[in-house]
């Protein structure tokens, strides 16, 4: 894989040989970084974090801090070796844990909350509940979803628009 743009643009870094995480393709993480434009001095959360891409792109592209939530162990072990070869460890935080076990007890909001679970465990109407809670007053949730699933309701969040790809889907939400 490799980082698309920004101070980092060009860079690799490795995907986790884990059945579990599905890469997000170039295009579609292309997509989603035009459509959030300007990210400097933003917080963000990749829930769901696969490789560290959506985080790693984020901080190349001029975000302030990232928090990658993982709790696959080989994917674990992957963004821990693409973020030291990246030297991006004093940038993003790399939490071991479930998406819904951390965000239930952590008092942390952020200004952008990128998810792209698994396809085939999609996350509960609680947990979706607890990303919206995250969200900063301003702040935009975009959350990966499988093509032919209907847009999932995030409670206090009503969705801005959506991105169809082959396989996937980008929905975008902010706060009423």
């Amino acid at each position: 894989m490799r980082v698309i743009s920004g101070s980092l643009g060009g860079r690799l870094f490795a995907a986790p040989a884990s059945q579990r995480v599905h890469p997000m393709s170039d295009k579609v993480r292309g997509s989603i970084f035009s459509t959030l434009g300007d990210l400097s001095g933003l917080s963000i959360c990749d829930a769901y974090s696969g490789s560290g891409a959506l985080s790693i792109e984020a901080i190349s592209r001029g975000a302030k801090s990232a928090i990658a939530i993982e709790a696959d162990p080989r994917a674990v072990k992957t963004i821990g070796s693409n973020l030291m070869t990246l030297g991006l460890n004093n940038q993003i935080k790399l939490v071991k844990n479930k998406v819904e076990t951390w965000l239930a007890y952590s008092e942390a909001q952020f200004d952008v909350i990128l998810a792209d679970p698994p396809y085939d465990n999609l996350p509960q109407a609680r947990t979706l509940s607890l990303l919206a809670s995250h969200l900063t007053k301003d702040g935009l949730v975009v959350l990966s979803w499988p093509g032919k699933h209907e847009s999932p309701t995030l409670n206090g969040l009503v969705l801005l628009k959506s991105k169809s790809f082959n396989d996937a889907q980008i929905f975008y939400y902010r706060h009423e």
